[in-house]
């Protein structure tokens, strides 16, 4: 009987041992396997970058074979369709441009007092309940947006301002601010949240209010995440597309004039998508240019939140 259980213990043993072994192995595969997918994955976004831009820049330079560069960015008319095709990119630039300052006017203002609320006043039980709700309209799909500016926000200013058209600018560029809100408050809210309690202890036990407190010593001292989050929102109103699409016309007027009817580069965009431009046209490569505009314009104002970000960093 000992025989037998010595032999049936030097089995078990052995085949932990194998189990051991095999397990050992597996796990060796995978420590050399690992890296190089997660290399592959990681290698993905920067190809699927690379591929946007080498698509954008070769059907660019297709359209600045035709169309001078100069004559591009310099133009004031757009008329891609007729005989006396005309492709200055002014009018679309003036209209995303004027788009995207009135939407960060309405939404920096609020975006800002709604962060210092949530960080300098609002109770936890008021901040857990009042930011989820204000993040809700970042959930809601664009195209809402769009429809609400043009079935509602413009019939109330033209009540308001009888010389408005019923496409225009100004209702658009309002329900991005609107849109934008949230992006601005909870980014500033949570550059104000990172700034140690000691700071504002020290202010109050200085004599100070809590106004002063908040708009004093939290405010310059999250300047960075505050500033960064108003660049990244107008990156956000710059690349906006339904909102413009369906509440501001496709009128490509080179005008300053925030009632008339005026068009930005992604309207544009859709509209040329949208229609019957043959591939390999001037009016085809038109719309990879005005991309290739509308993505240096966005990148540069990702380099500028990201510039600000490091220079004005607080370290605590």
């Amino acid at each position: 009987m000992s025989k037998l259980a010595n032999q049936k213990e030097n089995l078990n043993v052995r085949e932990l041992i194998n189990e051991k072994k095999n397990t050992v192995n597996l796990n060796g595969i995978l420590e050399k396997v690992m890296p190089k997918f997660l290399l592959g994955i990681a290698a993905i976004s920067i190809f699927t970058t690379l591929g946007i831009i080498l698509t954008l820049l070769f059907e660019t330079i297709e359209f600045f074979k035709e169309i001078p560069i100069l004559e591009f960015f310099t133009g004031t008319v757009l008329k891609p369709l007729g005989e006396n095709a005309q492709f200055g990119v002014l009018p679309l630039l003036t209209g995303t441009l004027i788009s995207s300052l009135i939407a960060m006017l309405v939404a920096i203002p609020i975006g800002l007092m709604s962060a210092v609320y949530l960080s300098e006043y609002a109770s936890d039980k008021v901040r857990r309940v009042f930011k989820p709700i204000l993040e809700i309209l970042a959930g809601i799909p664009t195209i809402v947006y769009g429809f609400f500016a043009f079935t509602f926000v413009t019939p109330l200013l033209r009540a308001i301002i009888p010389g408005l058209e019923p496409t225009n600018i100004l209702s658009p560029g309002i329900v991005m601010g609107i849109m934008i809100i949230p992006m601005v408050a909870s980014l500033s809210e949570d550059a104000m949240s990172a700034v140690p309690n000691s700071m504002r202890e020290g202010a109050l036990a200085l004599g100070a209010t809590k106004l002063e407190v908040s708009w004093k010593i939290v405010v310059p001292a999250a300047i960075s995440g505050i500033v960064a989050s108003f660049v990244l929102g107008i990156s956000r109103a710059i690349g906006e597309t339904m909102i413009v699409t369906i509440a501001s016309g496709s009128s490509k007027n080179f005008t300053f004039d925030v009632t008339q009817s005026m068009q930005t580069m992604t309207a544009y965009i859709v509209e040329v998508t949208g229609g019957d431009a043959p591939a390999g046209s001037t009016l085809y490569y038109s719309l990879y240019a005005v991309a290739m505009t509308l993505f240096v314009f966005t990148l540069i104002m990702n380099l500028i939140a990201q510039h600000v970000s490091r220079k004005y960093r607080e370290e605590y």
